[in-house]
């Protein structure tokens, strides 16, 4: 006999649905306090800013990942082949966002540290609504 789920259990799935975003966010600050340490040692040890942003964006990248698998869009369930695919892909949409504005803004004269905290909340939310609506949907 199929039983239907309970009251309390359509409940909390409901309430952990809410809390994706907060989830994702906390994600997106440990990966970015990776990205940050990262770029700004990088720009430290003479690289370029554009280049430097690369880096530190590919390094969080991987941290936010192995976070987001296990914690924040499929937390009981292996992550799919096209999940992996999808998340690469807005990343690599994310790394170009934030290397383009970060390569226009320094060129523009600003600061590199500047134009990177620019380029965070633009990069976060553009991948956020690729990774929700697009590549973890059924999650």
């Amino acid at each position: 006999m199929h039983r239907r789920p309970s009251a309390l259990a359509s409940c909390a799935g409901g309430i952990l649905a809410r809390f994706t975003f907060t989830r994702y966010l906390m994600a997106s600050v440990i990966a970015l306090c990776a990205d940050m340490l990262l770029f700004l040692a990088l720009l430290k040890a003479g690289a370029p800013p554009a280049a430097a942003g690369f880096a530190g964006y590919a390094g969080g990248l991987l941290l936010h990942w192995m976070i987001s698998i296990r914690f924040v869009f499929v937390p009981s369930e292996q992550a799919t082949h096209g999940q992996r695919i999808g998340f690469v892909v807005s990343a690599v949409i994310g790394l170009a966002l934030t290397t383009g504005l970060i390569s226009g803004l320094t060129g523009a004269g600003l600061a590199p540290a500047l134009a990177k905290l620019i380029a965070i909340p633009v990069s976060f939310l553009a991948v956020y609504a690729i990774r929700k609506y697009g590549v973890f949907s059924a999650a």
